[in-house]
């Protein structure tokens, strides 16, 4: 299984807004219009001609690969007849993505700086440079062909902020429709704020090491139950890096931290201090400072983002039936053989 970072890249390679593909129910065949050709070969290593413009077989096969992999990690083996539709569903989705970003092009323009800065957030993403090389020869991209991709979906992404977002008409309705009909993606389960304090061990010392840091863990623990601020002891000794904010961890949810500091953590109430807790990191005391019971984020407070994210929605369903009339007088000339 690729790790989600190979992941990150492989979408920023092979992903365009409003030109995701899916396996249908039914065959979809591309549409037959005069302005249409199908032969076996039009150039070599091209799959498509839209509009001049020439869709590579890379392309096509990076992408064919990505909707398989997302088929067969559902459990279900695709037929041939499966693969031979969404053959064809791979090269229609490919055209529509060529087809909106042509359109985008005329309306916007996307600076290097903006194409650099997108690259960057990317790469941030990985520890050093020969990790961040490793993802992109396992989708078999490079730097250019990354940077070339973020120009496209940069360009779209545009296209569709400038023009579509602004005509999208979303109702205060069907804002509330969303939220009445979504209650449990809105539900925030028990939160209990937490203060740490970890004095670390390696699995491989010694266990005469292991008790020498148990026993100044100990000392930590005798010093708070005589008065000391456990947030000045955090800063004076914990070996975590919530150490600088006094151990402060933030409200914590169920699954966010090691199971024997949780299980501590959720049995305290408000300003009570755990025992000491050993874990495969260390040993770990563990202070609750606050509770928020589950609750159900108020209409109010989610109206305008879900405002936001359901004009981009309708932004982006209006962007593709707007390709779907580009590419009824689109010029496309498919060289891929569908039928295999």
């Amino acid at each position: 299984m690729k790790s989600t970072k190979t992941i990150l890249v492989l979408a920023a390679v092979v992903s365009l807004w409003g030109g995701s593909v899916a396996l249908s129910a039914e065959t979809r065949q591309a549409p037959e219009k005069s302005a249409e050709k199908r032969s076996q070969v039009v150039k070599p290593g091209v799959v498509a001609v839209v509009n001049g413009s020439d869709i590579a077989l890379a392309d096509f096969n990076r992408e064919l690969n990505r909707m398989e992999r997302i088929v067969i990690d559902t459990g279900n083996p695709l037929t041939c007849r499966q693969i031979s539709r969404l053959r064809t569903e791979v090269v229609e989705g490919l055209i529509r993505r060529e087809l909106l970003y042509q359109e985008s092009k005329k309306q916007t323009k996307v600076s290097e700086s903006e194409i650099d800065e997108r690259f960057a957030k990317i790469k941030a993403q990985y520890e050093n440079e020969t990790a961040f090389a490793n993802a992109l020869n396992s989708v078999a991209a490079t730097p250019a062909l990354l940077k070339a991709q973020i120009e496209r979906t940069l360009s779209v992404e545009k296209m569709i902020t400038t023009v579509f977002v602004p005509k999208a008409v979303v109702t205060d309705q069907d804002i509330w429709t969303y939220y009445d009909h979504n209650r449990d993606s809105f539900r925030q389960a028990e939160q209990v704020r937490a203060s740490l304090i970890l004095i670390k061990v390696d699995p491989q010392w010694s266990e005469s090491r292991k008790a020498e840091s148990r026993k100044k863990l100990e000392d930590i623990l005798a010093k708070v139950r005589q008065g000391q601020d456990f947030a000045s002891l955090a800063r004076t000794y914990s070996e975590d890096p919530s150490s600088a904010k006094g151990g402060d961890l933030g409200y914590i949810r169920t699954g966010q931290i090691l199971k024997p500091i949780e299980d501590a953590l959720f049995s305290l109430k408000p300003g009570e201090i755990s025992a000491v807790v050993e874990t495969s990191a260390g040993y770990s005391l563990v202070k609750a400072t606050e509770r928020k019971p589950e609750a159900t984020i108020p209409f109010e407070t989610v109206k305008d983002q879900l405002r936001t994210a359901l004009k981009r929605e309708k932004a982006q369903t209006d962007a593709n039936a707007y390709t779907a009339t580009l590419r009824e007088k689109a010029k496309v000339e498919i060289s891929l053989p569908l039928d295999e």
